[in-house]
């Protein structure tokens, strides 16, 4: 994921005049937004609020995607006084947006669907939103690793201070989680990882390099199962579940994005034992697309560097 660049100009606008300080930042879609002053009143995606409270950012309201108890980026993040404007695509109005009167509106930056995330997307009213305030926001990309360091950018320009003990402290633990999956995964050279999203119709195989957290786990020394006929749009590749066997891994990784719903839904597809490592029972969860703090990351590499060290690397043998 090509790098943020992020600038706050100041020039010309000392504080002995004062006048407040100009805002400028460049997001993930290259695009440069410059406000009179920095902003204060931020609506934000609810897979953007985590990154930016845990900065200290505070959004005044959020819109989500699904209901507030599906979204596992808000799972324990404290939304006190933060409003919620919508649970849904289709749920959020520009009027109520209108009503908290937002300086700034932060959703994520899709590349490869050309489009802010949620309904900041065109197709669901992002035009009416960008008319209220501004859009902007990091890039979706090849690394999870790499949009929270895109946010960090952001939280600084929004005022943030990185000397804060908790801060510190949560990047020196998902330092040491890195530290500690490198050596699962060095531990288990021959270990084959699947990732999947699983429907009741059929199974979507992962394409690592689309997936920011599946591509950092490959960048770190995993293996895992590349799918050679993905979808044109290039996340996953659809497999019937009569050809569920087309790839045979040691380990599969499934969506949580829902929390236990698809590992439940694999569960219940009898042709799921097709694939080897469902029968053994080498399953565990994947923290897909959702991953936004130093804290939350450190948690899920730490439990994935378990299950790595429990895993039969000879099951797909």
């Amino acid at each position: 994921m090509p790098k943020i660049l992020t600038t706050l100009a100041f020039a010309l606008l000392a504080t002995t005049t004062g006048f407040a300080a100009e805002w400028s930042y460049t997001d993930g879609s290259g695009k440069t937004t410059t406000l009179p002053e920095m902003p204060s009143r931020i609506v934000a995606h609810g897979r953007a609020a985590p990154a930016l409270i845990a900065y200290g950012i505070r959004p005044v309201a959020i819109f989500l995607d699904y209901p507030l108890e599906q979204e596992r980026a808000l799972k324990d993040v404290d939304l006190t006084g933060i409003e919620i404007l919508g649970t849904s695509y289709e749920t959020l109005s520009a009027e109520s947006v209108l009503a908290v009167s937002p300086d700034l509106i932060i959703s994520e930056w899709w590349p490869l669907d050309n489009a802010y995330g949620g309904a900041a997307a065109p197709q669901y009213g992002g035009d009416r939103l960008a008319a209220i305030a501004p859009i902007v926001g990091p890039a979706q990309g090849s690394s999870a690793l790499g949009l929270m360091e895109d946010y960090e950018e952001l939280a600084v320009a929004l005022g943030a201070d990185l000397t804060s003990p908790a801060i510190v402290a949560q990047k020196a633990d998902f330092e040491s989680a890195v530290t500690r999956f490198k050596a699962s995964v060095a531990a288990k050279p021959d270990l084959l990882v699947m990732a999947v999203s699983p429907y009741p119709e059929n199974l979507y195989v992962a394409v690592p390099s689309t997936s920011s957290e599946l591509s950092d786990f490959m960048s770190w020394g995993l293996k895992m199962v590349i799918p050679d006929t993905p979808f044109a749009e290039g996340y996953f590749e659809e497999l019937s579940w009569e050809n569920a066997a087309k790839y045979q891994p040691d380990l599969v990784l499934v969506t949580d994005s829902f929390n236990d719903v698809d590992l439940k839904t694999l569960a219940d597809q009898p042709l799921s034992d097709r694939i080897a490592a469902v029968k053994a029972g080498q399953v565990a969860r994947w923290p897909a697309f959702w991953l936004r703090t130093y804290a939350s990351y450190a948690k899920e590499l730490n439990t994935l560097s378990d299950v790595i060290d429990a895993a039969d690397q000879t099951i797909a043998d």
